[in-house]
Formats: structure tokens, sequence, C-alpha cells
């Protein structure tokens, strides 16, 4: 199957738009339910991000997002087209304090890196561009063959 490639405006109701997309995808590839969770939190976290930190005041930004199962796992790519920011350069923050001892943000990035199997981060031609992969689990033998007796 194709990739799904959609684009929308960086504003808090393009998420409704870009979730809905992202259930489709689920849908017709038949994924596992268990692993959609992991990517709408990414998605919400880095739309968020982009606008609440990333917007200017001249330009209105837009993102891209991409979805596609290459073998054996799940991926999606996030882009957008606000200043060079790499969130995976981050330090995790330090959860074993408490929440009005530990310093605002880098939570959201921490919890999608703890459940990805890789996240990458690139900027290229005036674009962030976040690789988020998922591997997974092989099919069981009973599912594995539709067509055994």
């Amino acid at each position: 199957m194709n990739p799904l490639r959609v684009s929308a405006a960086a504003e808090p109701a393009a998420l409704d738009t870009l979730q809905a997309a992202l259930g489709e995808f689920w849908a017709e590839r038949g994924l596992p339910a268990d692993a959609r969770y992991a990517f709408e939190l990414a998605l919400e976290e880095f739309l968020m991000n982009v606008v609440m930190h990333g917007q200017t005041v001249a330009a209105a930004k837009t993102i891209w997002l991409e979805l596609d199962t290459p073998p054996g796992a799940i991926q999606m790519v996030f882009e957008d087209d606000c200043a060079p920011f790499d969130p995976t350069g981050r330090d995790a923050p330090d959860t074993s304090l408490g929440v009005d001892e530990r310093g605002i943000g880098g939570l959201g990035i921490h919890l999608v890196r703890q459940m990805m199997d890789r996240v990458d981060y690139a900027h290229a031609s005036g674009r962030n561009r976040l690789t988020l992969t998922k591997h997974l689990a092989p099919a069981s033998p009973d599912r594995a063959s539709p067509d055994r007796d």
C-alpha cells in the first residue's frame, strides 16, 4: 500500500483532522490497536509543540505527516517549517523528582522515545523532520496463514 501523506496548518484544530487520518490509516491496514496510542501521543505532542513554540508572528506554519508500513514496522514522519529544533537532543527529564521539582517541558518527547523503537531527527530544505519507527511483533502462526485449514 502507498504511504498516507497529509498536510495542515499548524494550529490546534489540525489535530482532529490528522488523528482522523491516522485512524483511517490504521483501519485500512489492520494494524494492531495497542501500537496506535504511541503514534497518537506523538502526533499530539509534536503538533502542539509547533503550535505553542514554533510559530512566528510573521508567518503561519505548516505541518506535514506521512504514515507508512515498511516491512515489519509502522513509521510516521512529522515535518514542520519552523526554526530548527531537535527535540531528541534534550536530556530525559528526571522522573524520580516530583512534578513541582522538575523543569517545565521535555516529558512528552521522553514518553514518545520510550514508546517507539527509533526516533530520528533531521533538518533539511527548511524543515524539521522527525521519523518515528515502531516494530511490529511477528504474526502468530495462526494469523500468518489465513488460508490455513
